[in-house]
């Protein structure tokens, strides 16, 4: 049997949650899942990962506003498709466009939904340009070798017949960093 389950959340423990539970189990919860002095922008808040838990397929989670649950758009709308691909509906009681209960707020997250994978599809292509464009000048991401200023020294000691783990302990490198230094020079 499908229930509406209720999320509150308050930002800092000074504040009182109670208005925001009487408006949800007004709204019809059963049973409501508090936050208290919680931020919005974390994931794991203690309640918030009991009421995921708790939530079934069919049921609805209702909350005050849609801020209650998700810290930044993304995360929003991140929350609503995981609880979509659940079988979870969604209603917020100050956005009525939020309601995934209605056939308009389910076309409404599709939008937003197309919308989202957009952004997300545009900055992954952004990044690839950008690091094509960076390694056609001749520049190469990532974190430099802890090795560069040490591989000269490394080949020396190599040399003299030490072993990659003596060369690396000695430096204060992993064996790994020293084994692919070596490798680099002798191509």
């Amino acid at each position: 049997m499908a229930n509406v389950i209720g999320y509150a959340r308050v930002s800092t423990r000074e504040q009182n949650p109670e208005s925001q539970e009487r408006e949800l189990l007004a709204a019809g919860a059963s049973r409501v899942f508090v936050d208290r002095g919680e931020s919005s922008r974390v994931s794991e808040r203690p309640q918030w990962v009991a009421c995921l838990d708790y939530l079934r397929h069919g049921d609805t989670l209702v909350m005050r506003a849609l801020d209650r649950i998700a810290g930044s758009e993304v995360m929003a709308i991140q929350t609503i498709a995981e609880l979509h691909d659940r079988g979870v509906n969604i209603r917020s009681l100050t956005e009525p466009e939020i309601d995934t209960t209605t056939p308009m707020g389910r076309a409404l997250f599709g939008i937003v939904a197309v919308f989202a994978q957009l952004r997300v599809d545009t900055i992954r292509d952004n990044t690839r340009r950008g690091l094509a464009n960076a390694r056609a000048q001749g520049r190469i991401g990532g974190r430099p070798s802890v090795m560069t200023e040490r591989t000269a020294e490394a080949l020396r000691m190599r040399s003299e017949g030490r072993s990659v783990a003596h060369i690396a302990k000695v430096l204060g490198v992993g064996a790994s960093s020293v084994s692919r230094a070596i490798a680099k020079v002798s191509m």
